[in-house]
Parts: C-alpha cells; structure tokens; sequence
C-alpha cells in the first residue's frame, strides 16, 4: 500500500521475525514533475485509507473557507516531494505495519527499536544480482529453512510459490529487474522462466550445493519445471550463472557488514562518483571513496566496492 503513494519499484524483500529488508530504486524527482491535488489525494488515500482521507478533506474544507488556498498547495508540493523520498518511504510503511499490528494484537506504542539503515547500491548487474540474492538467502543463514524457496515471507519465496493471487507476479517482476538492469530491460514478470534459473544456480552456487535436480512449480501452465541446481555446473562452459567468481558465491553464506553499513555498494567508478559528490562529509586527508571489501567480503573484491572501509566485525 505505501509503494502506491511513491514513485518506487520494489526488486526484493524478506521478513524476518524482528527485521525485514528491502531493495528498492528511488528515482530522482524529474524536472517539470507534477500532478494534480485530486490525484495526489487519490494516492495518499489509498495508502493511508479512508478515515485519514475523510479527516483531510474536513480540513481542506475549513482551508477553503477560511480562504486558505496556499496552505493546500503546500500541502500538496509536500506530498509531491514526499513520493520520491526514501525516508518518507520508510517513515509510512513502518507507521502503516504498526499501526495494523497493534490493532490486530490490541497494543499501543511503537513497534521498531530503532532507525532503519540504508545502503546506496549501483544498478548493475553485479551489484544489484548480488544485494537480491544476499536478501533472498536471509533465512538460510539464519538456519530457519535449508532452501530459499521454502521461506514464504520473501521475494524468491513469492516468485516461486506463486503468492497470494497464484501468481507471484510483484516479485518476479522485482528479480527481472534485479538480473535485467545492465540491458535495459524492465520489470517484465514474463521473463521470469529465463531469469528463474540463473537465480536458482546462483543461490545454490553460494550455498555449496551438491549436483541435483529440484522442482520449481511453473504457476503459469500448472506443472512443474526441473532445473539443475549444481557445484558441476561451474566446469560447463555456458552454466548459466552471473557470478565471475566463486569466491563470491561462496561470500553469500556469510552475513556480510558491507551491505548493511557500507553506504555505497558497487563498481570502483560509481562508489568514487558518490564520493565526489558528498566530499564535505569526509575529511581532508582521504583522496577516493572507494574502498575494496575485506574479511567475509573479500570475494567481491574487485567486482564491488564499498564507500566505508570497516574495520571491525568483518571477519
């Protein structure tokens, strides 16, 4: 509901039992951006619901009778403003789960511990495919389900079990993205049967899997799709996978810090870019932003790097 009131496009998820995460594109505001008071009403009320939307409009009515037509303006290029923020992203998405968790479980008070983290990742392939999958392989490191595609609560496990609809459209769409991003290629859930087995190699690469085959339920046709899975497939000269190296596969079964408190994550150039352009936040002896990834990170070195060079709780 929340990502109907914002100009985002969610590529993957996973809720845990005391955290989630997302991996979402914020694009920036395009010049000229604008829409009409109705429509921005529109939106908000279908992310927020009809009791907010009746008690706006009370509002608005003593506005206008008040002669106060600016202040509805500017609650408007408020909103406006709020549909390409990440923080206003997050602020109503957390209230919004709160508020439905507390009706549902009669409490009151807040819910989250303490502010949400974020981390600017590069929309390319290797950084994109490999924050998705570090997202999706959550409760396999967690030791909560053996395979990802057992895990309901996240993108793969919608993309595959179909989801509520029996479709799993939203997260197909999310991963297409994920694997398509460096050719152009938007959030086209067709391509899904295309993109389902690289992932699935690449899932099964990082957790060291042995040769085998598994069944993926194809909801579109009604049967099942068999597909390798398998270590072998990396002595095949066309295997199918997006990692260059295994060490970076293997990297995947760690909790690596650099994607939770690396700041910037992916190429040397793009990580150096975001550097540049926040430079009066750092201090006068550093030359470059980018930083080669070290201890449980080390096997994206030279394909990823980070703005944050940390030192501790790497290993």
């Amino acid at each position: 509901m929340a990502q109907g009131k914002y100009d985002f496009e969610l590529i993957a998820y996973q809720i845990m039992d005391n955290h989630f995460h997302l991996l979402v594109r914020v694009p920036h505001r395009p010049e000229g951006f604008d829409v009409p008071f109705e429509e921005v009403m529109r939106l908000w009320q279908r992310a927020v619901g009809d009791a907010w939307n009746r008690g706006m409009q009370r509002q608005f009515e003593i506005f206008r009778e008040n002669g106060s037509e600016a202040a509805i303006e500017a609650w408007r290029q408020r909103m406006l403003a709020r549909m390409f923020s990440l923080s206003e992203f997050m602020k109503a998405l957390k209230q919004r789960f709160t508020q439905w968790y507390n009706r549902r479980n009669g409490r009151d008070g807040t819910l989250w511990g303490g502010r949400y983290k974020s981390v600017i990742v590069q929309d390319e392939e290797s950084a994109l495919r490999t924050m998705a999958t570090y997202i999706d392989l959550n409760p396999v490191r967690a030791g909560m389900v053996k395979d990802p595609a057992g895990y309901r609560w996240s993108s793969y496990g919608e993309a595959i079990g179909g989801g509520k609809k029996g479709n799993g459209k939203k997260a197909r769409e999310g991963l297409v993205r994920a694997y398509f991003c460096d050719q152009g290629v938007g959030f086209e859930a067709e391509k899904w049967q295309e993109v389902s087995r690289s992932y699935r190699r690449l899932m099964g690469l990082a957790l060291g899997r042995q040769p085998r085959r598994v069944e993926i339920a194809n909801t579109s046709k009604g049967v099942g799709q068999s597909m390798q899975n398998t270590a072998e497939m990396l002595e095949s000269m066309d295997n199918g996978t997006v990692l260059k190296d295994l060490g970076m596969a293997k990297m995947l079964r760690c909790r690596v810090r650099y994607f939770t408190d690396g700041a910037v994550i992916g190429s040397k150039e793009f990580v150096n870019e975001a550097f540049a352009s926040a430079r009066e936040r750092f201090g006068a002896k550093r030359k470059d932003g980018a930083r080669a990834m070290r201890g449980s990170g080390s096997g994206a070195r030279g394909l990823l790097w980070s703005l944050r060079d940390l030192r501790k709780g790497v290993a």
